[in-house]
Parts: C-alpha cells; structure tokens; sequence
C-alpha cells in the first residue's frame, strides 16, 4: 500500500493516476474525499497531514509515503515518525531545485510549500528516502498566461529573456512513481528539469506554434505585473518574491538541464510543445 499526501491537487492526482495505472494499492488522503474524484479502485482517506492525529490509522499497513511539501505544514518529522511508528518503510518527497535560495527568492513558499522541509525531513526519517527537487512546473505558464492567450494574441509578461526549464508533471508523476514502487533512486537528491531551457518569450513562441496562432510577448515593467497579481487576489509576498526571482536569475538560466528524466525513465522528457499539445483546449476560446 502506498499512501499520498496532496492526493487531490495538480500533482498528487497524477502521482495517484500513475501508481494506480501500473496496479499499485494506492492510499489517498484528503480533507475532503466526497470531492476527490479519484479512480474507482483507490481507496480515499479523509486526513490532514498537518494534523498528524488525523493521520496515525491511515498509515496502517502502509509501505510508502509521497509526501507533498504543502500539505503537513510544520509536521513534517511528526507526520513521518508516525509513518515509521505504523511500519512504513520508505518516504518519497516533492521538493525543489531553488530550496537553498533566500527564502523571498522562493514564491512558492509564500503560497505553503515547504520544500526544504520535505527533505530535511525525509533524509532524517530513518526511512529509505528520495527526494524529488522539481525545477519549475510547466502548468505554471497556464496559470500565468492563459487568460491572456485566450481573450487575445499578445501576452503581458515581465522579463522576456528569463530562462527555465519546464517539467511536464506528467514525467514527474512517472519518476515519482518510479521512487515509490522500486528502490533504484533510494537515498538521492534527483534534480528534475524538462529537456530544455526556454525563455518567457520561447515558451509563448511554442505556445502560439501548437495552437496555431500568431502571438506576441509584450515586455511589461515587473512593478506593474506584481500589482495586477496582488489586485487579483495573490498574496503579495508571493508577488513580490516572485518578482524578485525573475530579477535575479535575469541572464542565466535559472535551472540549467540536467537530463535526470532521461535517466531515470529510459526515455526522453517531454518537451513544451508535448506539454502545450496535452493542454490544447486549456489555451484556446470556448
């Protein structure tokens, strides 16, 4: 039995759809299961990791944990000894290239993550380990873009040339899954990153390539884009650090490739476009 943490969000979903479709028993915890919409064999728990009391029972005849990095809020070493304590055996977190960063260099941290927390805690388990630090998420270009894509050709959007590397979550599923179900990646740090690195204005040059539509990046001052986050409902410390980490890495590439997809998987990582293609109606009027 393997138990997910996050089971319900972006990225749990797909780790739980993974392991389940390779004939896993999969545990999935969720403050509230009614809405989980899982796949019909998966057995749905209802828990809060940052409430481990909640949690103590679901670990029974568990083997592996995914232990997502914003879901157990500062009980991290208390989530996982109870792991321990229930015989669990191994401990798999999602993490981040960026965790040594300065903390207002981190904006997912203003948003809960806990990724430097999710390993520290998973190393020091006492459990067999793997850490999984993911470099940027392609998903999040969607989130930033995809209002704008829809309603017209131009995307407003700060510093052109930043460079990353966007990791299709599907290819982190698959890793994670890997972590989960074998102990080939026991007790590694693995640094995800897609197979190449693209600025902003790359990635809406992919984006227009698949939909079939012209579109143009439109450079906007940092100060201004911060504003329009905050005005809609982002929390401002997460603005501004986000801000901040464009700033810093502008001119390099924030997280050069590192080809560990590739490795671990046996195949090549999928490319945006691959990733643009999966999300076509995501992008597109109606």
């Amino acid at each position: 039995m393997i138990l997910i943490t996050g089971a319900t969000g972006a990225i749990g979903r797909l780790v739980v759809e993974q392991l389940a479709a390779e004939g896993a028993h999969v545990r999935a915890v969720s403050r509230s299961p009614e809405k989980a919409a899982l796949p019909a064999d998966v057995e749905i728990v209802q828990g809060d990791p940052a409430r481990p009391d909640t949690m103590a029972a679901h670990f029974d005849g568990v083997e592996a944990v995914f232990l997502h990095s914003r879901t157990f809020g500062d009980s991290a070493d208390r989530l996982l000894a109870l792991a321990a304590e229930r015989g669990a055996a191994k401990v798999v977190a999602l993490s981040a290239m960026n965790i040594d960063d300065p903390f207002d260099l981190q904006p997912s941290r203003w948003r809960g993550d806990r990724n430097k927390e999710a390993e520290q805690a998973t190393a020091a388990s006492g459990l067999a380990w793997t850490s999984l630090r993911v470099s940027s998420f392609a998903g999040n270009t969607l989130q930033a873009w995809g209002a704008q894509i829809r309603a017209g050709d131009v995307v407003r959007y700060v510093h052109a040339g930043f460079r990353e590397s966007p990791l299709d979550e599907r290819d982190l599923a698959e890793v994670a899954a890997r972590a989960l179900l074998t102990d080939e990646l026991a007790g590694r740090r693995l640094e995800l990153t897609g197979p190449q690195s693209l600025s902003h204005q790359e990635m809406v040059a992919v984006i227009a390539s698949v939909i079939g539509r012209p579109l143009r990046f439109e450079e906007l001052a940092p100060q201004a884009v911060a504003q329009h986050l905050i005005d809609n409902g982002l929390p401002e410390a997460w603005a501004r650090a986000l801000m901040a980490r464009y700033a810093h890495y502008a001119g390099q590439d924030q997280h050069p490739v590192t080809g560990e997809v590739d490795k671990v998987l046996g195949r090549p990582a999928r490319t945006y476009a691959e990733w643009v293609a999966h999300h076509l109606a995501a992008f597109r009027n109606g």
